[in-house]
């Protein structure tokens, strides 16, 4: 790494989070806060002006772009900063959009400081950081395949645990209410179950969607 401190960019809509993350890293000599964001629009804008090194990212924000979608765009650039996410949420319906987007670490927000920071470090210098839960889940999503719902699976189900018809769920994802059908199928076989209630409790139960 190179001799200047790792400098950092804070996006979260909640001020409390930000002056929290702001108070553990400052106490580390090479991490170094140069600037914070409240929405996502405003941490892409922020570290495109380049002296960004990482970037500490939440999933949720209160309306407009989301954590999972600034990220993207972020890491789409050239020399672009590393993206760490720091959420509460830690099911497979918020982890995976994350890391495909191409962040570099996904820590919940209850880590020890000096887990975080450790984190930090090891993002701004490539190398991938997770949380222990998510890295876990992601090996035996590797192990066991024929479990693993797919992205678009789990998107599906979600809303159906949202309370959503098929033909709303359609709508939303813009699908036939037939593919819809067709993905609740799938899901039920992966998930050994027959009916919505099922899958949406038995996926809440295995992480595969938040509670």
């Amino acid at each position: 790494m190179t001799g200047h401190p790792v400098r950092l960019l804070l996006a979260d809509d909640h001020p409390v989070v930000r002056a929290g993350l702001r108070a553990v890293l400052e106490t580390e000599p090479d991490l170094l806060v140069v600037a914070e964001a409240a929405t996502a629009e405003d941490a892409v804008a922020r570290a495109a002006v380049g002296d960004i090194d990482v970037v500490l990212m939440d999933l949720r924000f209160g309306r407009g772009m989301g954590g999972a979608e600034a990220t993207a765009v972020i890491t789409a650039r050239p020399d672009a900063p590393r993206v760490v996410i720091v959420t509460t949420y830690d099911s497979d319906a918020d982890t995976l959009p994350a890391i495909e987007a191409g962040a570099t670490g996904y820590l919940l927000k209850d880590a020890p400081p000096e887990e975080l920071a450790a984190a930090v470090r090891t993002a701004a210098t490539g190398r991938t950081a997770l949380a222990p839960a998510v890295a876990d889940r992601l090996v035996n999503r590797l192990r066991t395949p024929g479990t693993s719902l797919t992205r678009r699976e789990t998107e599906v189900l979600a809303l159906v645990a949202e309370g959503l018809s098929n033909q709303a769920v359609g709508r939303r994802l813009h699908l036939t209410e037939g593919t819809v059908k067709s993905h609740l199928a799938r899901v039920y076989a992966k998930l050994g179950v027959d009916s919505r209630t099922a899958a949406v409790a038995t996926a809440t139960d295995l992480g595969l969607i938040r509670r």
